[in-house]
């Protein structure tokens, strides 16, 4: 019979070790909910440290402007920003004196950042890998959350596939689903805000009227 052993357990460090260790959730929502689910997120966690991830830089800009009309200071930083530019959002971000953080998959890989609270993956990405790599900025520490839309049940599937293990779905509390899009959401927001750009000129084509010549 063999003998207890005080030998500890070995820990792996592989991604899909490091996300059976981390704590997630996935929350299904409507696509036109999704900016006022993160709002409600975010109301109610003031002051956690915060990165968001959507799937490119428009839908960070977009996210970035409708927080700040909601008196929520946000950073967006994507591909249009120079990389000096990026390096040194990042470092408020570990300061503590952003704490909210906005950017895509590519420009997250090249940012070094610390205390990560929660991160929310408004968008989930195309490849699993991606999302593995999100858990591994948590560090074991923080909290996964992951927006998911009818349209993106198979990526979260490939995801739970990927991982060997399914994501815990939640309902986000004191949250109201809308049935159709509300005045709170990013699209309602974009769409208002084009309205009161200024309407292009068009040029009208007017065709020559032909004049008889009387003889």
């Amino acid at each position: 019979m063999p003998k207890p052993t005080d030998k500890p357990q070995k820990i792996f460090y592989d991604p899909i070790s490091v996300a059976k260790r981390t704590k997630q959730v996935a929350n299904l929502v409507s696509k036109h909910d999704k900016s006022a689910m993160l709002y409600h997120i975010i109301k109610n966690t003031p002051t956690k440290q915060s990165v968001i991830i959507t799937k490119n830089k428009r839908t960070a800009d977009e996210l970035s402007r409708f927080l700040k009309t909601k008196e929520i200071k946000a950073q967006a930083v994507h591909g249009n920003h120079r990389a000096e530019q990026c390096q040194i959002t990042a470092k408020e971000f570990n300061e503590g004196k952003i704490n909210i953080l906005i950017t895509t998959d590519m420009i997250l890989t090249s940012l070094d950042l610390s205390n990560i609270q929660q991160m929310v993956s408004y968008d989930l990405p195309n490849e699993p890998k991606l999302y593995l790599t999100r858990l591994g900025y948590l560090k074991e520490i923080g909290e996964s959350i992951a927006f998911v839309t009818p349209d993106e049940q198979s990526l979260l599937s490939a995801v739970e596939f990927t991982m060997k293990q399914s994501i815990a779905q939640e309902e986000v509390k004191d949250f109201v689903h809308s049935p159709v899009s509300s005045e709170n959401n990013l699209r309602e927001f974009m769409k208002e805000k084009d309205k009161k750009k200024k309407p292009r000129h068009r040029k009208i084509k007017r065709k020559k009227e032909s004049k008889e010549k009387e003889a």
